[in-house]
């Protein structure tokens, strides 16, 4: 196996691929390959600079590090959005392809396989299958969601480099058996569920409070921003994982209900 390489991490994954039919997943496979070519052209990729793993419903880019992260972020918010919005809209609504995006880092090996090894790898293919990702796309009109890691976040989008706005992403967790991983999801967070109210928590306006409640004017229950997800079953397989996954793509991953 060769010696771990530090390399930026884009990760495409097509929305309910399995539930449609063969002839629908072969179209939608050249689309998602017009639209990762065009975002890292876009981006300033070009062939040389990257390694690209087939997962059937997904690609994997394993980018050399040289490459422009805050350009490519840029790429991502602008360009590739604009780019499937004017081919979705010549399609019926059934046809048309929605991406979940991840762009993390990391160090990453190749073994004798052609296999992928690395922690970091195995945490952007989490944050791909996560509930976050999952729920943002699912109840938004966009047509693609992205998510970045924590280190590309602090390490680009937080310093608002030109095209990047920082206070358009908002932080998510999602728990694994090997700990939390934390990452920055772009767009409005989704509504905070409503909790029970605790005794000596203010009661509603026009309420009566009970026995042992203890109301304090003017004080406002605390706001999060923060997404928090439990569960290690948001794994690439949706199974949980230990340690290190060597990642095999000479073959096509079982189809999955999406």
């Amino acid at each position: 196996m060769d010696d771990p390489v530090f390399r930026t991490l884009l990760l495409f994954d097509i929305e309910q691929y399995g539930r449609r039919d063969n002839v629908e997943q072969a179209f939608l496979r050249r689309l998602l390959y017009e639209v990762a070519n065009a975002t890292l052209l876009s981006g300033a990729v070009d062939e040389t600079s990257r390694l690209r793993a087939d997962r059937g419903d997904s690609v994997m880019e394993l980018i050399d590090a040289q490459a422009s992260v805050p350009r490519l972020v840029k790429t991502l918010l602008t360009e590739t959005p604009a780019l499937l919005h004017s081919k979705n809209r010549l399609m019926a609504e059934s046809a048309r392809m929605r991406l979940r995006i991840v762009l993390a880092s990391g160090y990453v090996a190749v073994d004798e396989h052609e296999g992928w090894v690395g922690s970091d790898l195995n945490h952007a293919v989490r944050l791909l299958d996560s509930d976050p990702l999952r729920e943002a796309l699912r109840n938004r009109t966009d047509d693609c969601v992205l998510c970045v890691s924590d280190s590309i976040y602090q390490g680009v989008v937080s310093h608002g480099p030109l095209g990047v706005r920082p206070e358009t992403f908002h932080r998510i967790t999602v728990d694994t058996k090997e700990g939390p991983t934390v990452a920055w999801l772009h767009g409005e967070p989704g509504p905070t569920p409503p909790s029970e109210p605790a005794t000596g928590s203010v009661p509603a306006a026009g309420s009566v409070p009970t026995s042992g409640s203890v109301p304090t004017p003017g004080t406002a229950a605390p706001q999060h921003s923060e997404t928090h997800v439990d569960g290690d079953q948001y794994g690439q397989t949706g199974g949980a994982h230990h340690g290190d996954t060597t990642f095999h793509f000479t073959r096509s991953r079982r189809d999955e209900q999406r």
